[in-house]
């Protein structure tokens, strides 16, 4: 098999996840971000492309306001920047929607990108679903990642519920779920990572859940 041509996508490593309504819940920022930080010196370790994107939205604006400190990369992200990092600015949930990230990494020769920020209930999940349409194989590192309570008209549900769901969906169809010390192994062998499709993971949910 082909050893994966990967790249590291950094989703939204701003101060708005750390201080203010969107502060990630789960898993625990700290930790959370710990493991992006050791995924972006394994990615540096493997000369493995980074695109770096960061949410903009204008000046005035409740969240993201360009300029402010909520809009502002985690300074431990901003101090291990490089000049061939892909840097771009968002305005859209998925990393791709009116941006050159695609074409960036198809002339970088990209087939799989590893997704690693926030939030898992927003722009990962947009960014892995989008991914498909592009080609591309994705992967989500569940522990370098990160969701928030949420609660409107629909119901309500805690972080840890959302972010493990959204793990375990994403891993049905759309990506290779895995932690960060996984990955990393994976980038020591050139291996690609296992992911489930929706009839095995109808089938072992039919067999793990009892009949109503």
């Amino acid at each position: 098999m082909t050893a994966p041509r990967r790249a590291l996508v950094l989703v939204d490593i701003q101060q708005e996840y750390f201080d203010g309504p969107l502060e990630i819940q789960f898993p625990p920022r700290d930790e959370s971000l710990a493991n992006i930080l050791n995924a972006v010196d394994a990615a540096d370790e493997h000369n493995i492309p980074v695109v770096l994107v960061q949410h903009r939205l204008p000046e005035g604006a409740p969240i993201f306001a360009e300029g402010s400190k909520g809009w502002s990369l985690y300074p431990d992200l901003k101090q291990r920047i490089k000049p061939s990092w892909k840097h771009v600015h968002k305005q859209h949930s998925s990393v791709f929607a009116d941006t050159d990230v695609a074409e960036w990494l198809r002339a970088k020769d990209v087939d799989t990108i590893t997704i690693v920020g926030y939030m898992t209930n927003n722009c990962d999940l947009a960014t892995a679903a989008e991914a498909e349409a592009h080609g591309l194989i994705t992967e989500i590192l569940s522990d370098a990642t990160g969701a928030i309570h949420l609660s409107n008209e629909a119901g309500e549900v805690s972080a840890q519920s959302l972010h493990t769901t959204l793990m375990v969906l994403l891993q049905s169809n759309l990506a290779a779920v895995t932690t960060t010390t996984q990955w990393i192994d994976a980038l020591h062998t050139s291996s690609s990572l296992p992911k489930s499709n929706l009839i095995e993971s109808a089938l072992n949910g039919r067999s793990a859940t009892p009949s109503v």
